[in-house]
């Protein structure tokens, strides 16, 4: 526990000069050199201006600033990667954990403790080096801390589980201002509802992962024409791939890119980026069903180090899109059907829809062991309209919301991890009742006055 101090907080105001004068690291203001860096974040469209942000030292250090925002009240939000339409406050207080950054890998237990500041890229870069991986998701600069308290789905899903699945321990800050370890043995309720609660429990700050053993991958980029019977057919095969394959796809107008003919730029194509753990004979022969689906546009499938599978990323680019996420059972060819026709009406600058097929390992672990609670839902969807005028975003979010209605039959669900502006009307689509209960009575044990409210929110339960 962090001593609180003599010092008055005047409610309602970001207290500079008591982060100042208290906080180990970094606060920046507006007008800082360093400020407006600071605030860019993965997404486009986000232009907040908070009061200050503050770049801790150490843990002690967050445990300061959660104290100062919890005695001042004003909004606290907490940017690590920088991907979450949550990590900035306009007016507010942002926590950037980007200088948390410190990894200790152990070989022989095959674990590492890693701070929250961390990429899920580096991280994966430094445990390569010792022909070691913990999966996380499929974009190198999104931060460890984010993904993983939203459970973590990524190209190891199907053989290693989710991102919580190798999750040992976690230290994590709560508004009482205490650093606290939890796992399995202590505090497992708290334990529980990190892993898929997302940041609505504390700010975490250094993680402990169980590491596989995994050097190469064959991998990379298959690019498919793009019909109903192929798209049909991509899931149909992806569900009886073995464990070791997992894919990603994504079904969009082609751009122009030089491995595309170019009389087939603007017709849908089918990319398909894919990765089997491990390589050899048994891994050329699980692509083959998915390579009969249709002559390849293009087939870059090869052996590669696992951190290959990490797109470049342009630092300058930051796309505005609206953007939906579901859960469904199946994609026939019906459903193929729709989402070509869809895409074809859209207006947007690139329409697409992401299609990952899961199962595998994130099956065998119980519904209720930990707070995410989709791991039986056979696919995740995603659907995206990319624009520029922000003139035109009524447009496509109505487009993206028709889609959604249109494609999610059944039970409704949804990723934590990619709510969005949709975030306040979908939270509980992201658990089931019993969980959510549960969640909302823990939030009230840990944090409630919800100190920890700039996120997908989960409200403290009211007293009995």
């Amino acid at each position: 526990m962090v001593e609180k101090t003599d010092t008055v907080v005047e409610p309602g105001t970001v207290p500079i000069a008591q982060l100042r004068a208290l906080v180990d690291g970094q606060v920046l203001v507006p007008g800082d050199a360093g400020y407006d860096e600071a605030r860019v974040v993965y997404l486009g469209g986000m232009d907040q201006r908070p009061a200050a942000i503050v770049q801790p030292t150490d843990a002690a250090a967050v445990a300061q600033v959660v104290l100062l925002a919890r005695d001042s009240g004003v909004p606290l939000a907490i940017k690590g990667g920088g991907h979450s339409v949550f990590c900035l406050s306009d007016g507010g207080l942002v926590l950037d954990l980007s200088s948390l950054r410190d990894l200790q890998i152990d070989q022989e237990s095959r674990t590492a403790w890693a701070e929250a500041g961390l990429t899920a890229g580096e991280y994966t870069n430094a445990a390569a080096e010792h022909g070691l991986v913990t999966g996380f998701g499929d974009t190198g600069s999104v931060g460890l801390g984010g993904i993983t308290v939203g459970g973590g789905i990524g190209y190891l899903v199907r053989k290693y589980g989710l991102s919580i699945d190798d999750l040992l321990a976690v230290e994590v800050v709560t508004a009482d201002g205490e650093l606290r370890r939890v796992d399995a043995e202590h505090e497992p309720d708290l334990f529980w509802a990190l892993r898929g609660g997302g940041a609505n429990f504390g700010v975490v700050t250094r993680m402990q992962f169980r590491l596989h053993e995994l050097s190469t991958v064959l991998g990379g980029l298959l690019v498919l024409p793009g019909t109903p019977e192929v798209i049909a057919g991509f899931v149909e095969q992806s569900e009886r791939a073995p464990e070791e394959l997992t894919s990603i796809v994504n079904i969009m107008p082609s751009p122009p890119m030089p491995f595309v003919p170019e009389e087939l730029h603007g017709t849908p194509i089918i990319m398909a980026m894919m990765v089997y753990a491990g390589e050899g004979e048994e891994a050329e022969k699980a692509f083959a069903p998915f390579r009969a689906l249709a002559t390849p546009i293009a087939d870059m499938i090869a052996p590669m180090p696992y951190p290959g599978i990490y797109p470049p990323e342009e630092e300058r680019y930051h796309q505005v899109a609206a953007a939906r996420n579901m859960f469904v059972d199946a994609i026939d060819l019906d459903a193929a059907a729709e989402i070509l026709e869809r895409i074809k009406a859209s207006t947007a600058i690139m329409p697409a829809v992401q299609i990952r097929v899961l199962g595998g390992a994130m099956t065998q672990v119980p519904g209720d062991a930990t707070a995410f609670a989709h791991r039986h839902r056979k696919v995740m969807v995603n659907v995206a309209a990319v624009y520029e005028n922000p003139d035109d975003a009524e447009t496509h979010t109505r487009w993206v919301d028709e889609f959604t209605v249109a494609l999610q039959k059944g039970v409704p669900g949804v990723y934590v991890n990619f709510l969005a502006d949709d975030s306040q009307d979908r939270i509980r689509e992201a658990y089931p009742e019993a969980t959510w209960n549960r969640l909302r009575t823990l939030k009230r044990t840990y944090d409630p006055t919800n100190l920890f409210r700039v996120n997908n929110n989960i409200p403290p339960a009211e007293e009995a």
